[in-house]
């Protein structure tokens, strides 16, 4: 038998479009002689569809899609779609995959582990399958899954999160094929974790599986495709393009199939999830153009460059806003990079208005010292000026701070926060001179210059909003910062036991976490941010505001 992995980006909600994309696959797969199309979990109305599962019109429209597709589709296909509980009590949906042949449903399995971790919540629409069954295809006993019914396996995991294993049942029923239809996020390392494990699953039951991913951006979550046919021996016969909609054959005769390549290291990977993640969250919101402030610094640089990847330089504007205390190389460096990169740059000075604001404020804060809230106002005038241009224009307002920015509130709420999107609020600030310098090779490699000058890379960072000023008179340094802030909000490290693993001052720590902890606020007012890490700020990190717990 030969099975297409077909792997593609879905919108959620659009099921006309999704619909048209399944059989416009399928299709293909046909022509290219394949006996079977595998689809990726729920394509039929996209992942995750979260609170619309909870409107009846959504899951009748659901099921509606389902049967015109059944009619029209050109291949026998397996394809991910919400179904309804076989229960009579419990949540009114199910997450299901169908085999549609000959013009309607002939077989269905729905999930039986449902994840509440991170950013999954599925148990809080879905009921869960109560049993799995075999599905006979060509004389080949297959088991069907759906994404977490293959994440347990107690022999890969120390910990497994279910008591029931859906494989290990599956393969007690005797099936030879191991098949997984998953919508499973991207995250820093994820894709050589899941490789692993997939590959333990494969050698633990002596069978191979065939796991196809979903693609592309939805909200804060990007989907890395990179679907994979593994051998019972654990040997990568067949595998998709990552972060690219790709169609693959898989012959489980001769155990041969197609092989992409694959990004070369984490870094690339990154690079292109942020790339994914800012194209379709512009697309799939209706925008086709963004506008960036383009400080003269790193994260902007970097940003910059991620937008002209995801929508070209056509579309993207950017603004420099020298305040007064913003120095003449930072103009220099800023024209620099929109020259390099091809995009037109508007420069709007803000002296007189920051001028006008103290002159408009001076009776009120008579007798007070200048302190960090004339800070705040250079940021939010720069902020004003880049949502007018925003509303004038139509386009996006991309923001620019870094996850070590957001993470100890070192920004400005209503000013440099201000934006539709935050591209590297899950980017650490070492990584984005890592992103940087990719980005420069890259650049090397294919026009043979780069496109962020060599200044950026060495100048000490600064917001440039009082004399003199860098990031280091406030925080400190970015690589003893960053590896606070993930101890304490990725791997969940109490303060005592961040001091015994890097040896930091008591005192240092403590204010890190304190510093977290008090401007959870400002986070809830930020705009959504792509997720690469394993805890990004929002989805899947749910922290009350208020409240009295700093270990």
């Amino acid at each position: 038998m030969k099975i297409a992995l077909a792997q593609f980006n879905p919108t959620v909600g659009d099921f006309d479009g999704n619909s048209a994309r399944i059989v416009a696959l399928a299709e293909q797969a046909r022509q290219r002689g394949a006996d079977l199309a595998v689809f990726s979990e729920l394509c039929l109305c996209g992942y995750p569809p979260q609170d619309l599962l909870e409107r009846p019109a959504f899951l009748e429209q659901n099921l509606r899609e389902l049967r015109r597709l059944a009619e029209k589709i050109p291949l026998r296909s397996i394809v991910g779609y919400v179904g309804k509980p076989r229960d009579a009590a419990g949540k009114p949906a199910a997450n299901a995959a169908a085999l549609i042949e000959g013009g309607r449903v002939v077989f269905e399995q729905q999930k039986m582990l449902l994840p509440t971790y991170d950013v999954f919540d599925e148990l809080r629409y879905f009921q869960p399958a109560r049993r799995q069954q075999v599905l006979e295809l060509c004389g080949t006993r297959i088991g069907l899954t759906i994404c977490e019914d293959i994440w347990n396996d107690k022999t890969f995991w120390t910990k497994p999160r279910y008591e029931r294993d859906p494989v290990a049942e599956l393969v007690e029923q005797g099936i030879e094929v191991i098949l997984n239809i998953s919508a499973s996020p991207y995250t820093l390392n994820k894709r050589t974790l899941r490789l692993e494990m997939l590959q333990a699953l494969a050698r633990h039951h002596a069978r191979p599986v065939v796991y196809v991913n979903q693609v592309g951006g939805n909200d804060q979550l990007v989907f890395d495709g990179s679907s994979v046919v593994v051998l019972a021996d654990g040997r990568v016969a067949a595998q998709a393009r990552s972060f690219e909609e790709d169609l693959v054959l898989f012959d489980t005769r001769t155990g041969t199939g197609e092989l992409r390549t694959q990004p070369e290291n984490e870094l690339e990977a990154a690079y292109w999830a942020l790339v994914v993640g800012t194209r379709d969250y512009l697309i799939k919101c209706g925008f086709r153009k963004v506008v960036i402030g383009l400080s003269g610094g790193i994260d902007s640089a970097v940003v910059a460059a991620i937008a002209v990847a995801a929508v070209g330089r056509e579309n993207v504007l950017t603004v420099a806003m020298p305040g007064p205390y913003s120095s003449p190389q930072s103009l220099t460096d800023a024209r620099a990079v929109a020259e390099n990169l091809g995009v037109k740059l508007e420069v709007i000075p803000i002296q007189e208005t920051f001028k006008s604001y103290l002159r408009t404020l001076a009776p009120v804060f008579h007798g007070r010292a200048a302190d960090v809230t004339e800070e705040n106002i250079q940021a939010r005038i720069r902020g004003n000026i880049l949502m007018a241009i925003s509303n004038k224009f139509g386009s996006l307002v991309l923001s620019t701070g870094n996850k070590s920015e957001l993470a100890v509130g070192y920004c400005t709420l209503y000013g440099d926060m201000a934006g539709g999107l935050a591209v590297l609020s899950d980017v650490p600030k070492t990584m984005v001179y890592e992103l940087a310098k990719f980005i420069n090779q890259k650049s090397r490699n294919e026009t043979g210059k780069e496109v962020i000058p060599a200044s950026i890379l060495t100048k000490p960072p600064s917001a440039e909003l009082r004399p003199n000023q860098t990031d280091q008179d406030t925080l400190p340094p970015y690589d003893v910062l960053d590896r606070i802030l993930r101890a304490y909000i990725e791997d969940l490290r109490s303060p005592h036991e961040i001091v015994e693993q890097y040896g930091y001052a008591p005192e240092l720590v403590q204010q890190v976490i304190e510093r977290v902890n008090r401007n959870e606020y400002k986070r809830k007012q930020a705009p959504p941010g792509l997720k690469i890490t394993s805890k990004a700020f929002g989805l899947g990190r749910r922290l009350p505001i208020a409240h009295k717990f700093y270990g």
